[in-house]
């Protein structure tokens, strides 16, 4: 059985950057949205979720209110998409101020291990911070060692 986790972060400074070799840009539809969907099929495809997307369940997701390409990141190297995180800010809590989640965060398995998670992550977060809000979350796998030793390195419990 699936358990997920909900965890959370304040969003009072900035995080630190470091220097990599890919550059980090904001999604742009035109051109990004099937190099992003092959990219995400290739890191998910066992996610009952997040894996075998076709380009309607993205276009999906860019039609809904809370969507912002400005908040959707990707690492290019050499005008190859190795990751991106994905943000979301939730604008309709009741008696609660505005929350930003990291809705997804993925690195293609051929570029693993270089630091492109923590790059976006945290280029996401600065993002919510600079948005003005005080809190963000985000959803994960229990069994999910390899996020969770991210996202708790990053702030996140």
């Amino acid at each position: 059985m699936r358990h997920i986790l909900k965890i959370h972060r304040s969003l009072t400074d900035p995080l630190a950057t470091k220097k990599h070799e890919y550059t980090i840009r904001t999604f742009d539809p035109a051109k990004d949205k099937n190099r992003w969907l092959a990219l995400n099929n290739k890191i998910f495809a066992n996610h009952p979720d997040q894996g075998n997307w076709a380009l309607a369940d993205l276009e999906n997701r860019m039609t809904e209110n809370w969507f912002d390409p400005e908040g959707f990141f990707l690492a290019v190297k050499e005008d190859e998409v190795v990751g991106f995180a994905w943000t979301k800010i939730h604008q309709d809590l009741v008696n609660q101020d505005p929350v930003g989640e990291l809705y997804v965060v993925g690195v293609d398995p051929d570029h693993a291990h270089k630091g492109i998670g923590r790059a976006v992550s945290v280029t996401a977060i600065n993002y919510l911070i600079e948005k003005g809000l005080k809190r963000s979350m985000l959803y994960v796998d229990a069994d999910n060692e390899k996020g969770l030793a991210l996202y708790t390195s990053l702030g996140f419990n």
